[in-house]
Parts: structure tokens; C-alpha cells; sequence
């Protein structure tokens, strides 16, 4: 009988690793898009390029310390996945997107919310989506009106509104100079 205990040799933890490369990919992408960005001269230290390099040099100190932590192995075991909630909130973000054109960004944003609270196992959709609507209407509000910002707007258009909509989006495919995108207006509805 050996008294001797055997070697136990941990394995790097390959999720971990994986996530780590993610991390570190999406922070180079940021790295490189604001050194291709173009920047007046300014005399002032943070302009427009600080913000995205702390964020990049944070995903970066967050990619290096998840490599620690999957070399040495310290990850908790991971317990087997519900993907039930996962497909709610799947479900909820496929129906914003495809409800906000038509819908509003109200309504498609109480979806969400419902959807998520479903997901998280809270309240029944008939109370969670008007309550998502409202909240997500309190927010459209203080976009609109507080900070002058256009969203989707949704149903309560005028018939007018949505000729022309529908104007503005075959002109955006027509070869011609005069679209009215080239006029140098930006806005979310058109």
C-alpha cells in the first residue's frame, strides 16, 4: 500500500479559453476601428478615440485574467443548462425585431421585457407585456421629448406617412443623385 498520493493533473478549462479568445478578438476589432477612425487635431486629451481604447484595454485585462483562471482550473463545474428561459429570451429579442417596424418601439419593447421576465420565470404575459409597454413608453418619452431623439414610432402613423415612408425606402435603391438620404438629413423615421 503507497502512502503516496498520485499527481492530479488539471486540464485548462477549453470554454473558458474560448471565451477568453472572444473577449481578446472583439478588443482588437475595437483597437483597430478607432485607429482607422478619423479625428480632427484637438488640444484636448480625451476626444473621441478615449472611451473606445479603455474599453478595448479593459476587454483585454478581462481576457488575460479569464486565461489565468482557465489555466489554473479555478472555474466552478458548471451545471447542465435550462434552455427553456434561454429560448424565452431568444424569443423576446426575434420579436422586438420583428415588431418594431410595425409595432413601435412601445410595444415591441414590452414584448422584449415579457418575454425576459417569462425567461426569468416572473409573471404571466398578459400582465408583464403591458407593463413592458409602459415602462418602454416612459423611456420612448423622455428620448422624444427629453433629449429630442426620434424612435420608432409604430401604428399611429397617418396613411400619408406611410406613403411616403414607403417612398423614401425604394428611392434609397434607385440609382438616382436626389434621394433624399443625400440631402444630408439623418433620422430614424423616414
Amino acid at each position: 500500500m503507497s502512502g503516496a498520493n498520485p499527481k492530479m493533473t488539471r486540464r485548462p478549462d477549453g470554454a473558458a479559453l474560448v471565451i477568453a479568445g472572444i473577449l481578446a478578438a472583439i478588443a482588437v476589432v475595437i483597437i483597430w476601428q478607432t485607429m482607422n477612425m478619423p479625428v480632427a487635431a484637438l488640444y484636448a486629451r480625451v476626444g473621441p478615440t478615449t472611451f473606445p481604447y479603455v474599453i478595448a484595454g479593459g476587454l483585454l485585462l478581462l481576457s488575460a485574467g479569464t486565461v489565468v483562471s482557465a489555466l489554473r482550473g479555478s472555474f466552478p463545474a458548471r451545471a447542465n443548462d435550462n434552455y427553456i428561459p434561454i429560448m424565452w429570451i431568444v424569443g423576446g429579442l426575434v420579436g422586438q425585431m420583428l415588431l418594431l417596424s410595425s409595432a413601435g418601439f412601445s410595444i415591441a419593447t414590452g414584448v422584449l421585457f415579457a418575454f425576459t421576465a417569462k425567461g426569468f420565470g416572473r409573471g404571466p404575459l398578459w400582465k408583464t407585456i403591458p407593463m413592458g409597454a409602459l415602462f418602454a413608453f416612459i423611456v420612448w418619452f423622455a428620448f422624444a421629448k427629453g433629449l429630442q431623439l426620434s424612435l420608432p414610432s409604430g401604428p399611429p402613423r397617418t396613411p400619408y406617412s406611410l406613403i411616403g415612408s414607403r417612398r423614401w425606402i425604394l428611392s434609397d435603391f434607385s440609382p438616382r443623385a436626389s434621394s433624399p438620404r443625400s440631402s444630408g438629413r439623418t433620422s430614424f423615421m423616414r
